[in-house]
């Protein structure tokens, strides 16, 4: 039985956090090595985190390494912070934290992923850009992508509830 491919993924923890200091956590994207298992380090120019920001992430998984180029779509603080990823100019995914008080001072954090490489000019050069860069095939991204998310937010989650 084929199965059927994943374009959207999202999971959700709830932290011991107020959304402001939620949403600084994962809205400065230096700090992203710290929560991915897959980015090592991240180049930015600039601290202003605004719609417009550009910044190249450097990912490892395994034998593969490769780099992203993102740039920031939304950047309201305490309640959303997304990039999205492109590769030679053409767009690959939106990645994406929304924040959601619960009442007792928590944060439920979404983190959310969105492949963007359907019926669009290049989509399949760029999908097997993503396969020799990555070792990943496309069809096969949304379930890594779903178990790093969970690593992330948990990463998240304990740096942030001490």
């Amino acid at each position: 039985m084929d199965s059927v491919r994943e374009w959207v993924v999202e999971e959700s923890v709830v932290i011991a956090a107020g959304p402001k200091a939620v949403y600084e956590a994962v809205a400065d994207v230096r700090r992203t090595r710290e929560w991915s298992p897959e980015v090592f380090a991240v180049w930015v120019r600039g601290r202003s985190v605004r719609p417009g920001l550009k910044f190249v992430g450097f990912n490892r998984r395994g034998p593969w390494v490769w780099f992203t180029d993102c740039r920031v779509t939304a950047a309201v603080p305490g309640e959303v912070f997304a990039f999205r990823v492109s590769s030679f100019g053409m767009a690959v995914a939106l990645w994406g934290y929304r924040l959601e008080g619960v009442g007792d001072g928590s944060t439920r954090l979404t983190e959310y992923w969105e492949d963007l490489r359907r019926d669009n000019r290049g989509s399949a050069f760029v999908s097997l850009l993503g396969r020799l860069f990555t070792g990943v095939p496309a069809e096969r991204r949304a379930p890594v992508n779903r178990e790093g998310m969970r690593v992330t937010l948990d990463r998240i989650r304990s740096a942030l509830s001490r």
